[in-house]
């Protein structure tokens, strides 16, 4: 099957944007709708909109499987580091050990913004490995 380039073009000055997006809602998710899970989504879907348009060998230049790896795991090895703070300091695991701002403002829920930041980017390494596993063949 041929690529288009209209596809190509238009995708290539799509990403960008998708990518923003997912970042904009991880870091707004616990002021409004959003939060790490459907940032990391849309992360994913940002870079398998490249992978649809551009093929298999730029997304892998771009994001490596190695990488996308090591950023999963590290992920899951901060959330449960901030857990385990939490019962280090005499709390429940995930209790909140930062302090707590003006309502309304980004640091207002103490590390609410540094959970959704981590579930966003291993969920969407997550869902990237995924989709790189199941189009490979």
């Amino acid at each position: 099957m041929e690529r288009s380039q209209i596809v190509t073009m238009v995708s290539r000055k799509l990403v960008p944007f998708i990518l923003l997006f997912g970042l904009y809602l991880i870091s707004y998710g616990h002021l409004s709708p959003g939060g790490g899970f459907q940032g990391g989504v849309v992360l994913a879907s940002g870079i398998l909109l490249l992978f649809l348009s551009h093929g298999f060998t730029l997304v892998q230049r771009s994001f490596p499987e190695r990488h996308l790896n090591l950023t999963e795991l590290v992920m899951v090895l901060l959330f449960l580091l901030l857990g385990l703070a939490g019962l280090l300091l005499g709390k429940s695991f995930l209790s909140n050990i930062l302090l707590l701002g003006e309502a309304g403002e980004i640091p207002s829920a103490g590390f609410i913004l540094l959970l959704n930041m981590i579930i966003g980017l291993k969920v969407g390494a997550g869902i990237t490995l995924i989709c790189f596993y199941l189009f490979r063949s």
